[in-house]
């Protein structure tokens, strides 16, 4: 039994939004729902009810209103949601309009700069005539290359105000990864900074800007941020400085009524088994979700500041903006969380006074790496839920944060994706915190976990399923008319449900634990192996700080090879691979245990903070790795192609 380290007071569980939606349903329904469990249940069992009882509880802004909540919960995919339905994304995140402060950017060299609600109102404005002026219509693509700094804020809730749809990515990626990304969705109008810092040094992107624009062939105008000072756009088409573009005219936005299911968002896919999914999500689908985990699963109120370190290329940045719905402080960084010292992003939640930090298990494994005891730099008195997602929290990440960093603070492990824009498991003001474990599945998500022959499983680990449409589903794929990339990727292992291709375990009480991807599966003498149940033991060895599986063909049979990247100073002895073999047969089994134990330099990860399993393997098997330019540190896989002989 997994002991609990955060328990909720009384009063924080009575004073919570999950406690107030809990007695606005009973109000509602006559109902004496008295505790998470019954109120999920009621969640599944009464979805039309739930979603039509939270979009009231919500405040979100219709123009017009619904006249069903959907058409077929059992329609995967194509479910309608809240058809005859109007509203606008930006208009409901525009909805506070006074002096509190709204963004908050906080560079890695400790400079920032803040937005009220009313001033971002006004900048959001001016954004929006200026692209209605140069023809930005419904339906426009819109894209941004950009940092996480206000602008892009600014750029996408102008975009969707209009209700053209806004689609993103980082500075960091290549030109390539950007292109097989953008001329896909063919954007009129592209945003782009001058250039960014990142770990002391600054990065010019022009030249990427300009090599990209010659490929967009539908690019109409490019508009330059000068984030970085030194710069000429001389060479560039079509191109305007971000104040020349800008109108100085603040008018009454018209915020463009757009049914419920109107696209928003176009996401991609990581990119590292062929071209990124190009997945459009929906304006009132990712309004709604986002609200609920929000408002409900992470208690956020007006009062709150809250923080994500993520960029502009990864889904946890659109679900951080939507904290403005709630007139939240959103605090946006940009740079290395470790420049100058691993302790800038502490010392910002410090300062800013941050009571929900976002992050994720890469960083915390990295604090303690570095030796940085967070609770040395400050007691932070206003933070009470550290947040983590992007890979599986472990025991050990959970011991670190409560013995080093915060006793009293709820740590909430969430896992969802991009494919959703969302969560399917995730953190409860009104549930404890207990080691290893997210502390529930989110309401309205019937998540089970499947074994092959769809049988839903209970304490055991099986495929993350979703058996029942909810409203965050996306709406298509861009270029697929036909739906047939759609329903391939997700409901072609159990048709009519969504599969998302993790290993997950729900438990008695409701607790749920995340193994990793299940399509990276070991699969030694036939038996199926979960990659993280080794990471989460060879991780807590002490020389051990990071580590790569991946399962080699071998003899007609498949053998696992393990990767390990060592704390400084430490080599890989006969006596430390023994210690590696005997904790994986002790906690796992003895078909988990590695026939080759290979010391690296690094471990390879997405620009998204995951381990990219599927590259190592092309690499070691002399295949061509896909889209290289999704990975965080490319140059590392020429290291596993040079040992690749040890493994022959």
């Amino acid at each position: 039994m997994n002991s609990i380290l955060w328990q909720p007071s009384a009063s924080e569980m009575e004073n919570s939004r999950m406690t107030e939606f809990i007695h606005f349903v009973n109000d509602r329904f006559n109902l004496k729902l008295d505790n998470y469990s019954n109120l999920y249940s009621w969640s599944i069992d009464k979805s039309e009810s739930f979603w039509e009882a939270y979009l009231e509880f919500s405040d979100v802004l219709l123009h017009t209103p619904y006249t069903r909540v959907v058409d077929d919960l059992n329609k995967l995919p194509g479910a309608k949601w809240f058809e005859g339905a109007t509203l606008n994304f930006a208009e409901n995140l525009l909805k506070f309009r006074d002096e509190k402060k709204a963004l908050t950017f906080y560079s890695e060299t400790g400079n920032r700069t803040a937005f009220t609600y009313n001033e971002l109102y006004k900048q959001v404005s001016r954004l929006a005539v200026s692209m209605k002026n140069m023809g930005i219509v419904k339906g426009d693509r819109v894209a941004g290359f950009l940092p996480n700094i206000p602008e892009t804020v600014i750029a996408m809730l102008a975009t969707s105000s209009i209700g053209a749809i806004w689609s993103s990515c980082s500075p960091d990626f290549g030109v390539k990864g950007v292109l097989d990304r953008f001329k896909q969705i063919s954007p009129k109008l592209l945003f782009a900074a001058n250039g960014y810092q990142y770990n002391g040094k600054l990065i010019h992107c022009l030249d990427k800007v300009s090599a990209i624009q010659t490929e967009l062939r539908e690019l109409q105008k490019t508009v330059i941020i000068p984030h970085i000072e030194d710069f000429c756009i001389d060479h560039l088409q079509y191109c305007e400085i971000w104040d020349d573009f800008i109108s100085q005219e603040v008018e009454e936005i018209q915020f463009a009524p757009l049914p419920f299911d109107h696209p928003l968002y176009i996401m991609y896919s990581s990119g590292t088994t062929g071209k990124p999914k190009s997945i459009v999500h929906s304006a009132g689908g990712t309004l709604l979700q986002h609200l609920k985990e929000l408002q409900l699963h992470t208690d956020l109120h007006r009062e709150d500041t809250i923080f994500y370190f993520t960029t502009c290329g990864w889904m946890m940045w659109n679900w951080l903006v939507s904290s403005l719905a709630v007139g939240a402080e959103v605090v946006l960084f940009d740079g290395s969380p470790f420049y100058p010292n691993g302790k800038r992003l502490l010392q910002m939640a410090d300062e800013l006074g941050i009571s929900i930090f976002g992050t994720s298990a890469k960083y915390i494994s990295s604090l303690e790496s570095a030796g940085i005891t967070p609770g040395e730099v400050s007691s932070y008195p206003r933070l009470r839920t550290i947040l983590s997602t992007g890979s599986p929290l472990v025991e050990k990440n959970f011991d670190f944060v409560y013995t080093r960093w915060k006793k009293e603070v709820q740590l909430s492990s969430i896992s969802g994706g991009t494919d959703i824009i969302s969560c399917f498991a995730l953190g409860n003001p009104i549930l404890p915190v207990k080691r290893g474990q997210i502390q529930c599945r989110g309401l309205g998500m019937k998540v089970e976990a499947f074994n092959e022959s769809s049988a839903s499983l209970l304490n055991k680990k099986g495929e993350l399923v979703c058996t029942q449409a909810f409203p965050s589903m996306p709406v298509y794929f861009w270029n697929d008319a036909s739906g047939e990339k759609y329903a391939s990727a997700y409901f072609s292992t159990y048709p009519g449900i969504w599969h998302h291709g993790d290993f997950i375990e729900i438990l008695d009480d409701g607790n749920v634990k995340i193994y990793g991807r299940s399509d990276t599966t070991l699969n030694p003498g036939g038996v199926r192996i979960g990659t993280s149940e080794i990471y989460q033991t060879v991780e807590q060895i002490s020389e051990v700080e990071d580590s790569l599986v991946i399962g080699q063909p071998w003899e007609n049979d498949e053998r696992i090879i393990l990767f390990v990247k060592l704390r400084y100073g430490n080599f890989l002895s006969k006596n430390l691979v023994d210690e590696i073999k005997l904790s994986i047969r002790s906690n796992c089994s003895h078909r988990h245990v590695p026939a080759k134990v290979i010391q690296m330099e690094d471990i390879p990860y997405t620009i998204n903070g995951k381990k990219v399993e599927l590259a190592v393997k092309q690499t070691i098997q002399n295949e061509d790795v896909k889209n290289i330019d999704a990975l965080l540190n490319p140059e590392i896989l020429e290291q596993y192609k040079n040992v690749s002989e040890l493994i022959i």
